[in-house]
């Protein structure tokens, strides 16, 4: 079974999905490191997701390694940049960024992973990618140049996702952003799911339990949850 169609598999069945972000260019090139980051984050952890908007000592791959030697969970890659594809992880989230108006983000970067991740053996999940204001300029705003969309705006993030599906995304992801002061309102979450057919992945600002449990009800497939367990800052509240 792919990892996608365990993905629609736990969807179905009601599976909460939880996958822990980790971005490689803030990440210890060291076995210890690896096994103790493993340790702490939540039992209930379905997914490991690997990438950053940089990686500028391109560690992605390595830090993909450490990681594959400590854990039987899946590890996708999450890339910020076509040098993030590497063949030792298990997936990619192929992204485009819909959500934004740069071409080098919507197709450009892709072109140039095109021939990597062909060669690779990698599963290959197209997402499109929404931007939605966490309420602070965040590293992927400064890294695409592209503004996030407005909480305010349900209707055309609702509309943005359908058309991501409407092109052939197998996912959406909806991010606030790494570090966001707030997360993605549980109403735009809901309005998204309750209009889209495909897996919805929700992340950026989810700091606590609670956070999480109302992104699930809202309808998301899978939370994603990084900076939280960066900064040892995760509330089980």
């Amino acid at each position: 079974m792919t990892i996608y169609s365990q993905i629609i598999h736990n969807r179905d069945k009601g599976v909460k999905l939880l996958a822990i972000l980790i971005d490689p260019d803030k990440f210890e090139l060291d076995p210890a490191f690896a096994k103790a980051y493993l340790k702490k984050i939540p039992t209930t952890t379905t997914h490991i997701f690997i990438g950053g908007s940089t990686d500028p000592a391109l560690k992605t791959a390595t830090v993909v390694q450490l990681l594959k030697a400590e854990t039987a969970l899946p590890i996708i890659l999450f890339p910020g940049n076509y040098n993030q594809v590497t063949p030792d992880a298990d997936a990619i989230l192929f992204l485009s960024l819909l959500s934004g108006d740069n071409a080098e983000f919507l197709i450009g970067q892709q072109t140039k992973a095109a021939r990597a991740v062909q060669q690779s053996k990698l599963e290959v999940i197209p997402t499109g990618y929404l931007l939605i204001d966490g309420g602070s300029v965040t590293a992927v705003q400064r890294v695409s140049k592209t503004s996030p969309m407005s909480q305010d705006d349900t209707e055309r993030i609702v509309d943005t996702a359908l058309a991501g599906q409407y092109l052939g995304k197998k996912c959406i992801y909806l991010e606030a952003g790494s570090g966001a002061k707030t997360a993605v309102k549980p109403s735009i979450i809901k309005a998204v799911c309750d209009t889209l057919n495909i897996p919805v992945i929700v992340g950026g600002g989810i700091r606590n339990s609670m956070q999480m449990e109302l992104a699930y009800e809202a309808g998301a497939t899978m939370v994603v949850i990084g900076t939280a367990f960066e900064e040892n800052s995760w509330n089980d509240c």
